[in-house]
């Protein structure tokens, strides 16, 4: 299955949380988009790795997207290396996809780093002819995304793109709130963390209005890039 878009994200929820409205535009246009989360998120305070499994599904199914899968790796403790990338590029070549969404590229929690420069890394790697994969008993073609775009998580780091995504953002919480151990639930006995507040709920919603207001549109989301993006003409930018 070829993709036009692969998100991917250290935890189940990175995706939803950051660029899911995004992600909902572009389905509502045809394109084909894939989410990888790269752990469980089996160290979160809240809920288990199996609740979060059942609700990376359920939030999948309410954006819409071909495919979604978990690559399991070790979560707070995977490392950008050979052995990780290898399985990286393996469903990179598998998915072929035009554009890469991945982590933000510095953040407070250590694996949205760590993940950001691993996937960025294995889109890299992924189009190098020497470097063999087999998938389902295949060898592999290399290929290498058009472009990798970093998300914006915790942290305020300011874009260098801005998405319009006014009238994405009720898909968009409603994939957020698909994750119902992690949010805010004033009737939860679980444990609060930085993002089980309401205020952190609410935050997604200013967010997006604020990058709205910079775009002179009612809600954006923000992604930083690794090339400037080319434009035939400055016409294009209107």
């Amino acid at each position: 299955m070829k993709l036009d878009i692969l998100a991917i994200g250290a935890h189940p929820d990175d995706v939803e949380l950051s660029c899911s409205a995004t992600l909902a535009k572009e389905v509502s246009k045809g394109k084909k988009i894939g989410i990888i989360d790269l752990t469980r998120g089996e160290l979160g305070t809240r809920g288990t790795a199996e609740t979060r499994d059942n609700e990376a599904k359920n939030a999948a199914e309410i954006l819409g997207v071909q495919t979604r899968l978990n690559m399991k790796f070790s979560d707070g403790f995977f490392i950008n290396d050979k052995v990780h990338q290898l399985k990286l590029i393996e469903q990179i070549r598998r998915f072929q996809p035009e554009i890469v969404i991945c982590n933000a590229i510095e953040d407070r929690h250590i694996d949205h780093g760590k993940g950001s420069q691993l996937v960025s890394d294995a889109c890299f790697l992924s189009g190098l002819r020497k470097i063999e994969t087999v998938y389902n008993k295949t060898s592999q073609k290399p290929w290498r995304p058009n472009a990798v775009y970093h998300y914006i998580q915790w942290k305020d780091i300011e874009p260098d793109i801005v998405v319009d995504v006014t009238g994405f953002m009720d898909k968009k919480m409603a994939s957020v709130k698909a994750y119902k151990t992690q949010f805010f639930d004033p009737d939860s006995k679980e444990p609060q963390t930085p993002i089980s507040s309401a205020n952190f709920t609410d935050s997604i919603i200013y967010r997006a209005r604020n990058l709205g207001r910079l775009i002179g549109k009612e809600y954006g989301e923000g992604f930083t890039v690794e090339r400037y993006p080319a434009v035939d003409s400055l016409f294009d930018l209107i």
